[in-house]
């Protein structure tokens, strides 16, 4: 799973010049993410032949509601970059608040599909993706944590 960070940091280096905008950079860094992500998951799964069909359809469709609500919490980062050198209390207050609602909204996101990947695969098995997904999300909140400064208001 480490190559997916590494592979995360490679692109950014790649791409922060050549890319048009900095949204085109990050849908860059986002599919390399995905695919190396996809990668380590099946690495990790050792899916039986019955079980891979099943397990890679409900995959994509997790993943595609999580892309949906990652949106967000990039909106919240831009957000706060934006506002970064003028921050209010009211403005750090509402960062704050979106940023629990984004968490939120994952963990509803985790549970809804841990119960759906239960139904097509052993218990241990779809502990296993979600603990997989928690390992990844962890590495990559450590870069963000590195990357993004504390609030700091200017009142």
């Amino acid at each position: 799973m480490k190559k997916i960070l590494l592979s995360l940091v490679a692109v950014a280096f790649a791409f922060t010049v050549n890319a048009q905008s900095e949204n085109d950079y990050l849908e860059i860094a986002r599919d390399v993410l995905k695919t190396e992500k996809k990668s380590a998951i099946a690495e990790v799964m050792q899916l039986t032949d019955a079980e891979s069909t099943t397990f890679w359809e409900l995959y994509n469709e997790y993943q595609g509601k999580l892309y949906i609500v990652q949106n967000k919490r990039i909106a919240i980062i831009n957000d706060f970059a934006k506002n970064y050198e003028n921050l209010t209390n009211e403005k750090a207050d509402e960062l704050w608040v979106n940023t629990m609602k984004y968490k939120q909204e994952v963990l509803k996101l985790k549970k809804t599909y841990y119960a759906k990947f239960k139904k097509i695969l052993p218990a241990g098995k779809a502990a296993r993706f979600m603990h997989a997904e928690n390992k990844i999300e962890t590495m990559i909140n450590a870069q963000l944590a590195l990357e993004i400064p504390l609030i700091e208001t200017k009142e």
